[in-house]
């Protein structure tokens, strides 16, 4: 065995690309702010020791709205035609914000082509770094390359997960350690010599993920070489490691019968501060949303009369923490007796959406009646969708851990709900309950924060279904 580490290639990991597009967007727009009012005389904001502070405004509102419009999302921002759309957008209205406060921010320029000097120094310095990054960072020469060791099935699974959620993960190729008469898969390369050290110094891999669910299957001279590269200090990790780092799922389906290692669940489920934070914003948003919703109900109940025909409001039984049952309240979208014929799931285009429905979905004015439940206490702002107790039972019976989301309270909006599409079918269920227990385990201060700005974005966008 070669006592020589393998040399490892230049690549960026995910979390470090996301510190790159919001560091240098920042600065971006200093260099930016700070050249026009050299050279153009901006006096409308200046960059000088005393006025520092209007920066650092400018700075949190671009910042903010940046995540609203999506522009710090990987795949997004690896594509030109959607960066600059989603930029101009972000810095158009952190602009009209800026503008918009003057208390703290400086008074409006006597001379209006100031604003628009302000608008360019903040805009393109940004899209200009936003194509660098582009046609550099997300170039294949700063791809992860990875070797995935697994049977043939695992590969399969693990390769097919990376090329959804990921572009900046090349997969070089795959050891097989399942039986010989495995089916081998033509879009992997299958590398049958076991030498690792080897594999990796020729086709510069810098990361080796490996399958959980049978790794006791790996032979011995893998296995040593595996120990050897860890105490070099070379990456090996586990498949459920990366599946949940690159989707922000929890791959329920790849968890065997030692279930607990992966599901250390957030401390914020037991902390009582947090808990009652949750428990005061929950009664403070659900009071304001309701107010705002008395505001809008008028037009709505216009809409209803002309495009709905029937009852504004309905109710349902849904399934709350720990299986407890409470009355859901939402405004009708659907026709009249629209589950005559039994329960179903609600589909894509589904014929049972009214025209004024489709609007109240895609703008989730449909859930506002929810807030009664969040100030009951049945429901909490975040949390995973609370469900009819029909499918409870067969999701149950069908997938792994489903019960597990019942843990906490069900919410109005959560980290499946603004990440996937509403669930239509069983496939789709699985799919959100790995963003539900990924909520689960990672509860926070922090992630409760991006659930509301990519809810905001959500109706922003109209992307409600």
């Amino acid at each position: 065995m070669a006592s020589q580490s393998p040399k490892r290639t230049i690549h960026f990991e995910l979390s470090e690309r996301k510190l790159l597009l919001r560091i240098f967007d920042l600065l971006s727009v200093v260099l930016g702010v700070f050249l026009v009012s050299t050279f153009f005389h901006l006096e409308y904001i200046e960059v000088t020791s005393e006025n520092w502070y209007w920066i650092i405004v400018l700075l949190l509102y671009l910042t903010f709205f940046c995540n609203i419009f999506e522009c710090y999302d990987l795949v997004r921002s690896s594509k030109y035609d959607q960066v600059a759309p989603n930029v101009i957008l972000a810095c158009s209205v952190t602009v009209l914000f800026y503008l918009l406060t003057p208390k703290i921010t400086p008074v409006l320029p006597e001379s209006r082509i100031q604003i628009l000097y302000f608008y360019l120094a903040i805009t393109l310095p940004i899209l200009i770094w936003r194509w660098a990054y582009i046609f550099f960072i997300t170039s294949p020469k700063y791809h992860k390359n990875v070797l995935l060791i697994g049977t043939s099935n695992e590969v399969r699974g693990m390769n097919k997960a990376i090329e959804e959620t990921t572009s900046s993960i090349q997969v070089v190729g795959y050891i097989n350690t399942g039986l010989k008469q495995d089916a081998s898969l033509e879009t992997i390369q299958e590398f049958n010599e076991y030498d690792l050290q080897s594999i990796i110094k020729k086709n510069g891999i810098s990361e080796i993920i490996v399958a959980s669910n049978e790794s006791d299957d790996i032979a011995k001279s893998i296995f040593d070489d595996l120990i050897f590269l860890l105490e070099s200090g070379f990456s090996i990790r586990e498949f459920t490691q990366v599946y949940e780092e690159i989707t922000n799922r929890i791959p329920v389906q790849h968890i065997g019968k030692d279930f607990y290692r992966y599901f250390p669940f957030s401390r914020s489920n037991q902390n009582k501060l947090y808990l009652f934070y949750q428990r005061f914003m929950d009664i403070l948003l659900s009071i304001f949303g309701l107010l705002l919703g008395l505001v809008l109900l008028p037009f709505v109940v216009i809409g209803n009369l002309l495009g709905n025909r029937g009852p504004l409001f309905y109710s349902q039984k849904r399934v709350g923490k720990n299986n407890e049952l409470f009355a859901i309240f939402k405004l009708r979208s659907m026709v009249v007796n629209a589950e005559k014929d039994g329960v179903k799931w609600a589909q894509k285009n589904d014929p049972r959406i009214t025209k004024f429905g489709k609007f109240l979905r895609s703008t989730r004015l449909d859930e506002f009646p929810q807030l009664f439940n969040v100030l009951k206490g049945d429901m909490s702002i975040i949390g995973p969708r609370p469900e009819r107790p029909e499918f409870v039972k067969t999701l149950t019976e069908k997938l792994p851990f489903y019960q597990t989301r019942h843990v906490i309270k069900p919410g109005l909006t959560g980290w499946a709900q603004v990440n996937s599409d509403y669930g239509s079918s069983e496939e789709d269920s699985l799919h959100k309950l790995q963003y539900d227990l990924y909520y689960i385990k990672h509860r926070s201060f922090i992630l409760d924060l991006r659930i509301i700005i990519k809810t905001l974005s959500t109706i922003l966008f109209f992307k409600g279904r």
